[in-house]
């Protein structure tokens, strides 16, 4: 159902991305801006890792340094059908973890001190293992297609704002099929509705990589322990690094906040999650999300 509804949001962004290159950008404006996203998302694509990894300063693991993370590391990513990630250890106290790489050759498992501190093995595992999801199911590569679209779509806005501002009609005829009131409207519109529909395919792909935890440990209740401790400890802890725009790499979104702010959330809410994992748990729910 959740890979059914992100293909959904998907062809939604792009029907959104035609529908503004029309109203507001013309054919030639909708083509630039779209090469223009494309390249800023591509080299996203194949550098994010390198840049998100340095910006939290994380530090790689050898097997020697972390036996024992290596080993359930290996032994999850074995029944995950991956190849062995690469593991880092971000100091930050503030409980959490990320996956990244652009393919799962190149996968990155990242966790912080903190959440080593605060979680036991069983619930340390299911975290992994949920990071593990994402890296199956190439949400890099999925997350970087939505935020081209929406980048693309916010480009032919800002356009389209600067050519009402200073006059974008050029002729009676321009006038005569164009309102300047629905190009205002297109220009306020069009990237909120791409913003909510890109956080919704970000917050689909949570629980799938939430029910792909449970399949690899068969542990749904250590997971739904582990997310609230991290919950918990979040609030107490806020993370002392990074920026909101990595908020969607994480297991547990560290730039937070409530009421309206979750419509423009990265991630669904914890109790949600955790009732899913308990619904799985009793098998009322399946796995296979």
């Amino acid at each position: 159902m959740n890979r059914l509804k992100t293909l959904m949001l998907l062809a939604t962004l792009t029907a959104l991305l035609l529908w503004a290159g029309q109203a507001l950008g013309g054919p030639g404006g909708f083509w630039f801006a779209l090469a223009i996203a494309a390249a800023m998302n591509f080299g996203a694509y194949w550098f994010a890792d390198k840049i998100v990894l340095r910006m939290y300063h994380a530090q790689e693991l050898s097997p020697a340094s972390a036996p024992e993370l290596h080993a359930m590391l290996q032994a999850l990513a074995v029944r995950a059908g991956l190849p062995m990630p690469r593991l880092y250890l971000i100091p930050e106290d503030a409980p959490n973890a990320f996956a990244t790489g652009r393919n799962p050759r190149n996968g990155v498992v990242a966790v912080t001190q903190g959440l080593l501190k605060v979680l036991d093995r069983n619930e340390a595992a299911a975290v992994i293992a949920h990071e593990l999801g994402h890296i199956k199911h190439r949400d890099t590569l999925v997350m970087s297609v939505a935020a081209t679209l929406a980048g693309a779509l916010s480009m032919l806005a800002n356009a389209a704002m600067w050519g009402l501002l200073f006059g974008g009609h050029s002729s009676s005829d321009d006038e005569d099929r164009h309102s300047p009131l629905a190009g205002l409207l297109g220009v306020m519109i069009a990237p909120i509705a791409a913003t909510l529909v890109q956080m919704s395919i970000s917050r689909a792909r949570e629980f799938l990589a939430d029910a792909a935890s449970t399949r690899y440990t068969g542990t749904p209740l250590a997971l739904a322990n582990a997310l609230r401790k991290i919950e918990v400890g979040s609030h107490e802890i806020p993370m002392q690094a990074g920026s909101p725009a990595t908020a969607h790499l994480f297991i547990h979104n560290p730039f937070s906040g409530g009421g309206l702010a979750r419509l423009f959330s990265t991630h669904p809410p914890v109790e949600e999650r955790i009732a899913r994992l308990k619904a799985m748990a009793s098998g009322r729910m399946s796995t296979a999300a």
